[in-house]
């Protein structure tokens, strides 16, 4: 699949960007249907920019703190993704809250990865709450981002096994590791056409091949 036939994609970060590079290798297969065009940080010192860089990416900081508002911020970060070209947005690991403006510019071509079984456990702590609600089953979930936290349309999960002497971090490193598999293919299946969120940003609809 030559470069001119893959969706462009710009990819949110705050820190180290794990799922970031999860998606970027998975972009350096010859048929993976997208290509990661920009990395984007709120972070001047986030790791993942670092890391985009070597990979031959435009890394780009848009630090908060650098400008008066949260309006004035997010109209930076989205003229850094026009500029860019990107049709599709993925969030990895990006700690801010985006304003409903920003969400609707984007909708059905924003997604997002959670370290939970969603609609389990929304926002931060999920590893936590899903042991001390006795979880025998946790996860992660790739979904369309929608105004509210954590509500969008799911795409793609994938469960993992909560064992007896789990603690958040070992559980934490096993959902992590499925989160690198799940994102890619998520990705893929939104870059294909294979995917589209639903009127009213509640459902998710399955295309058929050749529809």
């Amino acid at each position: 699949m030559s470069a001119a036939e893959r969706v462009p994609v710009a990819v949110l970060i705050s820190g180290r960007g794990s799922n970031m590079g999860a998606l970027v290798a998975a972009s350096q297969e010859p048929d993976f249907p997208a290509r990661i065009v920009c990395v984007i940080s709120d972070k001047a010192d986030a790791a993942g920019l670092a890391h985009a860089r070597e990979q031959g990416i435009e890394a780009v900081a848009v630090p908060r703190r650098d400008y008066p508002s949260k309006a004035e911020h997010e109209a930076a970060v989205i003229a850094t993704i026009e500029a860019s070209g990107a049709r599709i947005i993925a969030l990895a690991g990006y700690m801010r809250l985006l304003s409903a403006d920003f969400v609707r510019r984007y909708a059905g071509r924003m997604i997002n990865i959670h370290p939970s079984l969603l609609p389990a456990f929304p926002g931060l702590a999920t590893h936590e709450r899903a042991l001390a609600a006795g979880c025998r089953v946790h996860g992660c979930t790739v979904h369309f981002v929608t105004e509210g936290m954590d509500e969008g349309p799911i795409i793609e999960q994938e469960a993992i096994r909560v064992v007896p002497d789990d603690t958040a971090d070992t559980l934490a490193a096993r959902v992590l590791a499925a989160e690198h598999r799940i994102y890619p293919r998520a990705l893929a299946m939104l870059a294909r056409g294979e995917v589209r969120m639903g009127s009213g940003g509640r459902t998710v609809h399955k295309v058929p091949s050749g529809d």
